[in-house]
């Protein structure tokens, strides 16, 4: 049976909740993300930071990304998913959260991502498209 860890992309990277986001935007240029998890000091998941965020409230509000946090940015309930999670509960994590990047946790540990690429690559059309009418609707 296919899980979470089988179709996530390993070595997912956080940003610490005091990081800016020009640091953020670094991170994600290096190691070409479009979304990272924003972790408090003692490394909890807070939120998540994606590439958009930076553009569009930031950026585009006339903010300087040097001195705005990803703490900042962090806004509602941080979702992930346990590794051994099967695909159907993976599906129904983002479908129910509405959600296009999810992260994987291993014993209290970041361990992976799972983007709408990595579904699709593992998905039949047909499957994917019923995921994403659900969570575009």
């Amino acid at each position: 049976m296919t899980n979470a860890a089988d179709i996530m992309n390993r070595g997912a990277q956080w940003i610490p909740a005091h990081e800016t986001l020009d640091r953020a935007a670094q991170v994600m240029r290096d190691h070409r993300l479009g979304a990272l998890p924003i972790a408090d000091a003692d490394e909890r998941m807070q939120g998540i930071l994606t590439d958009r965020d930076i553009v569009v409230d930031c950026v585009a509000k006339g903010h300087d990304p040097a001195k705005v946090t990803a703490g900042d940015m962090a806004r509602g309930t941080p979702r992930w998913i346990p590794a051994d999670a099967d695909l159907e509960e993976v599906l129904s994590e983002m479908r129910e959260h509405r959600v296009r990047r999810l992260p994987v946790i291993e014993g209290k540990r970041l361990v992976g991502m799972i983007s709408e690429a990595d579904l699709a690559a593992h998905l039949s059309g047909e499957q994917f498209a019923a995921w994403a009418s659900r969570v575009y609707a």
